[in-house]
């Protein structure tokens, strides 16, 4: 299974981005995806994750009502829409896809079975 984020960029606080993270070589629906992100000096922490059928989505305390995550199964692709982006929101942003497409621990990082490469995301106060 291969994941390849992109979308990241500079923007200014209040401002929005779009993550896509797109997938192939294993039937997408069958698959639980997450994002997950990293800030300088930080452990990985949960951002957000959805179900192989998108009709359950988790997002970390800190971004909801600003981020939210969706997924078209049509196109192998899974987002994360993010508004009101803040300075502390800068951080490289990693895709991750779970075998389990019910996502037992969602918010575990040790849940993923396939990581992307990562998207860098800053946000300039």
């Amino acid at each position: 299974v291969q994941l390849q984020a992109y979308g990241g960029g500079l923007v200014q606080a209040g401002g929005s981005l779009r993550l896509s993270c797109a997938v192939s070589g294993r039937t997408f629906s069958t698959l639980g995806m997450g994002w997950f992100r990293q800030a300088p000096g930080k452990e990985r922490e949960f951002v957000a994750a959805i179900t192989g059928s998108g009709n359950s989505q988790f997002h970390e305390d800190s971004v909801k009502g600003r981020f939210t995550i969706s997924r078209d199964n049509t196109k192998n692709t899974v987002y994360l829409q993010m508004n009101s982006l803040k300075p502390e929101d800068t951080a490289i942003y990693y895709c991750a896809a779970d075998r389990d497409r019910f996502l037992l621990r969602p918010r575990s990082s040790t849940e993923y079975d396939y990581w992307g490469q990562g998207t860098l995301v800053t946000v300039s106060s």
